[in-house]
């Protein structure tokens, strides 16, 4: 931010009869301001406002994660009470347990599934049919060019002419 526009803001808080009450710092170096409700020079009220100041001045280096998700609930209204430093480290420290425990609990079930695959389980079947599930002959015996059977035992289609010609020409 320039000198200009830094300048134009204070003259304009000082004007507008804004004032920042300092909420708390986190850990990152965010600032967090309460703004109350106000009436200003044309006799609008303005709501109250809750703001932060970034320790990064670049909004792009900003990243998910980099503002505690207590301070975020805070600032977009989901509860009335700023967070206190103490609130924040336990809730990390409860949500670095619940990792190391849903990590646990992971290759727990992960070990608990080969085990039971192996000894459980029977090995899948080797299945293999021939042809296409239009033929007449599917998952039958696949005729053969040379006749196989004798009068007694002959059935229709088992025995197929070789290059197609019939006995009758």
């Amino acid at each position: 931010m320039g000198l200009p526009q830094g300048l134009f803001r204070t003259l304009w808080r000082m004007l507008s009869k804004e004032v920042k009450e300092h909420v708390g710092t986190d850990h990152f170096g965010n600032k967090y301001y309460y703004v109350p409700q106000y009436t200003n020079w044309r006799g609008q009220i303005i709501r109250d406002k809750r703001i932060i100041e970034a320790a990064k001045k670049n909004e792009i280096s900003y990243e998910v994660g980099d503002i505690p998700i207590e301070w975020e609930a805070w600032i977009r209204r989901k509860r009335n009470t700023p967070p206190t430093m103490e609130e924040i480290l336990k809730n990390e420290e409860y949500r670095q347990q619940m990792k190391i425990k849903s990590k646990d609990f992971y290759e727990k079930e992960k070990l608990l599934s080969q085990e039971t695959n192996e000894e459980l389980l029977p090995p899948p079947v080797q299945t293999q049919i021939k042809g296409h599930a239009s033929a007449p002959y599917f998952g039958k015996e696949e005729p053969s060019a040379t006749p196989t059977s004798t009068g007694k035992t002959f059935q229709p289609g088992s025995w197929v002419p070789q290059d197609g010609k019939s006995h009758n020409q």
